[in-house]
């Protein structure tokens, strides 16, 4: 399975179990870097549009876990409104203001990982061009048809909406 596609200044690309994101930020690698590491900065955007995260708990170091909520306060998402999605990182490496990497799972309110839900090892570079910052992401999955369960889920999707919400994020902070 591989398959690539741009859209809104996204560009996606899967190559067996792994699916690669790449999106140009118009803002300097330092202050995108700030926008996953500070969880402030990483609430007010984390999530695709019409949706508000709580951080539960943020420790932005090796084998610290974040552990968060999104919840859909947007009415006109009609079935989705009132959900929450619950989710967990746990990172494993962290080179600011290079490199994140974590693993990611679907949890519930306590932090426990849902059965049935694909692990995600995500590895985001934040590599500077041209005085912007290039944000390239891989996330592995244990078997492709666990990769496809994301796919079918919007995981493409919904990376855009919530990139466009950084974007917007990164104007306010410059």
């Amino acid at each position: 399975m591989s398959e690539n596609k741009v859209t809104h200044n996204m560009s996606t690309n899967v190559e067996g179990r792994v699916l690669f994101i790449e999106r140009i930020f118009n803002a300097p690698r330092d202050i995108v870097f700030k926008a996953f590491s500070e969880p402030e900065r990483l609430a007010s955007w984390w999530g695709p549009m019409g949706w508000q995260t709580e951080n539960r708990k943020f420790e932005f170091k090796p084998n610290g876990v974040w552990h968060y909520c999104m919840r859909c306060t947007d009415e006109k998402q009609g079935e989705f409104f009132g959900q929450e999605s619950w989710g967990k990182a746990v990172y494993q490496e962290i080179i600011p203001p290079e490199k994140i990497v974590y693993t990611d799972v679907f949890s519930d309110q306590e932090g426990n990982t849902v059965d049935g839900m694909p692990e995600m090892l995500i590895t985001m570079n934040f590599v500077e061009h041209e005085g912007k910052t290039k944000l390239i992401t891989s996330s592995q999955f244990a078997s492709i048809d666990a990769l496809q369960q994301v796919i079918d889920m919007g995981v493409i999707q919904g990376m855009s909406s919530q990139f466009d919400r950084l974007d917007d994020l990164l104007i306010e902070l410059q």
